[in-house]
């Protein structure tokens, strides 16, 4: 399994920004993907979730109304849309797949290398 973010890149407040995750080797129709982000000194937070027909999406209550993630079953490629950023959403974003195991607890849980997305003037 192969996951591989794209997009990252410095913005100024108030700017946008596309990331994108392309998977590979993964059964991306029954995988949960998320986005998560660590900046410098902090711990790994979870941004942004999405299920597997894109029914429910979850967001951090910092992103809610500014961030938008989607997914495209037929590419096996998830995005997180990036609006309004501020300097507080600088950090390493990376891609997260969760496939739960069929017919037995537990789930195989894979990330990608990380993109960098900094805000700053």
């Amino acid at each position: 399994v192969q996951l591989v973010e794209s997009g990252g890149g410095l913005v100024q407040p108030g700017g946008s920004l596309r990331l994108s995750c392309a998977a590979s080797g993964l059964t991306f129709y029954r995988s949960k993907m998320s986005w998560y982000r660590q900046a410098p000194g902090k711990e790994r937070e979870l941004v942004a979730r999405i299920t597997g027909d894109g029914g429910t999406l979850t967001y951090a209550d910092s992103v809610k109304g500014r961030f938008t993630i989607s997914r495209d079953n037929p590419k096996k490629t998830t995005f997180l849309e990036m609006n309004s950023l501020e300097p507080g959403d600088t950090a390493v974003y990376y891609c997260n797949a969760r496939l739960d195991r069929l017919g037995r607890a537990g789930a195989d849980v894979y990330w990608g290398q990380g993109t960098q997305v900094t805000v700053s003037t």
